[in-house]
C-alpha cells in the first residue's frame, strides 16, 4: 500500500478519506524523517503564510502560524531535492508557489468570489489557459469549482506553469514543467466520494491522478 504524508496540524479529515478512498495509508506529522518514509506529500489547505517568505510586509494577510509555516517549508524542501509526488491545496498550492521563488496577493480585490459565505464554499467557474493540460483533460475547457481563499498568485514561481484560471483572472492550478507536482487553489476534497456535489467538478480524479504518481 502506499504511503502520504499529510503535513498539517487541523482540520484533516476529509483529506484522510480522500487519500484512503484510493487504499493509500496517510501519516499526520510536520515530522521530516517520519514524512521522507513515505511515497508521496499532501500539503493541505490552512491559514495564511508569513509573507515574509516573499520578501514581503503584512499587508492584508492574517496573522501567520510561523512554526508550522517553517515545518512545511522543510518538508516541502525536502521531497523537491528527492523529486518525490505532491499535492497541493489552497495554502499547499501558494506554499509550493512561494518555495519556488513566486508571490502571493495578500487580500484579493475580488476575493468575494472566493471566500467562504455563510459557512460554505464558494462556487465559480474556472476555465483552461493551456490546451491539453492535465485538468482540461479531466473536466473540459470550462467548468465549475468550489473556493474558500482571499489570497493567490501574484508572480508564478519558477518552473511552474498556471493551467487554470477564474473569472477574475486568478490563477487555480499549476503543474510543476519536470518535477511530479501538482496543486489546486480549490478544495478537490470537497468535491469528492461522500462529499461529492452536484454543481461542481468530482474531485476525484485529482487524487486518482496524485495516486498514479506515486512509486
Amino acid at each position: 500500500m502506499k504511503k502520504v504524508a499529510l503535513a498539517g496540524t487541523e482540520s484533516l479529515t476529509n483529506y484522510i478519506e480522500a487519500l484512503r478512498e484510493n487504499d493509500i495509508e496517510v501519516i499526520t506529522t510536520l515530522n521530516i524523517d517520519e514524512a521522507m518514509a513515505c511515497d508521496g506529500l499532501l500539503l493541505p489547505g490552512g491559514g495564511d503564510i508569513d509573507p515574509a517568505y516573499y520578501g514581503e510586509e503584512m499587508n492584508g494577510s492574517e496573522e501567520p502560524d510561523r512554526e508550522l509555516d517553517k515545518a512545511q517549508r522543510d518538508i516541502l524542501d525536502a521531497f523537491v531535492k528527492a523529486k518525490k509526488p505532491i499535492l497541493g491545496i489552497c495554502r499547499g498550492m501558494q506554499l509550493i508557489n512561494i518555495y519556488f521563488g513566486g508571490s502571493l496577493h495578500q487580500d484579493l480585490a475580488t476575493k468575494e468570489i472566493h471566500t467562504v459565505k455563510d459557512k460554505n464554499d464558494s462556487l465559480h467557474s474556472v476555465k483552461s489557459v493551456e490546451d491539453g493540460n492535465l485538468f482540461e483533460n479531466f473536466y473540459g475547457k470550462s467548468f465549475y469549482i468550489n473556493s474558500a481563499h482571499h489570497q493567490g498568485i501574484k508572480k508564478l514561481g519558477a518552473g511552474l506553469k498556471g493551467v487554470l484560471e477564474s473569472e477574475d483572472g486568478v490563477c487555480e492550478a499549476v503543474i510543476h514543467e519536470e518535477l511530479p507536482i501538482i496543486a489546486t487553489q480549490f478544495h478537490p476534497e470537497r468535491m469528492s466520494y461522500k462529499l461529492r456535489r452536484d454543481d461542481a467538478v468530482v474531485g476525484e480524479e485529482i487524487f486518482k491522478y496524485f495516486k498514479s504518481l506515486l512509486k
